[in-house]
């Protein structure tokens, strides 16, 4: 009966240890699923910053109205001052600040040297 009882105990305990193996499985592979799962939020939210971060292509108006105040500037001898220039192409502050932020390689923003309040706008 002794050796009875240790076969039926070793049949139990090698059930339980490929129980617990399955179990162990199916864990693993839990956790590769949701780290995949999760490096495929990090990959996308990489995306979305990057996106954030770059300036976004101008608008055709902003592209015609950068020609206009291109084309304002040659006209004044490529200085004008940022109020002037604002009033001229009639734009509120915000627009004016969209556009200037489009056209920051081809134009520089100085002090004006009579008033430090002023900037004057020239061509690079």
């Amino acid at each position: 009966m002794a050796a009875k009882d240790e076969s039926d105990n070793a049949e139990e305990l090698r059930a339980e240890i490929a129980d617990l193996r399955t179990e162990l499985e199916n864990l693993r592979q839990q956790r590769d699923e949701e780290l995949a799962r999760v490096f495929r939020e990090i990959a996308l939210d990489r995306q979305r910053l990057t996106r954030l971060e770059t300036p976004p292509d101008p608008t055709p108006s902003q592209k015609d109205r950068a020609d206009i105040l291109k084309a304002l500037l040659a006209a004044s001898g490529s200085k004008l001052l940022v109020s002037e220039a604002r009033k001229k192409m009639h734009l509120s502050k915000s627009q004016f600040s969209q556009l200037l932020a489009s056209m920051e390689p081809d134009i520089e923003l100085k002090p004006y040297k009579l008033d430090k309040r002023q900037k004057i706008l020239q061509l690079k």
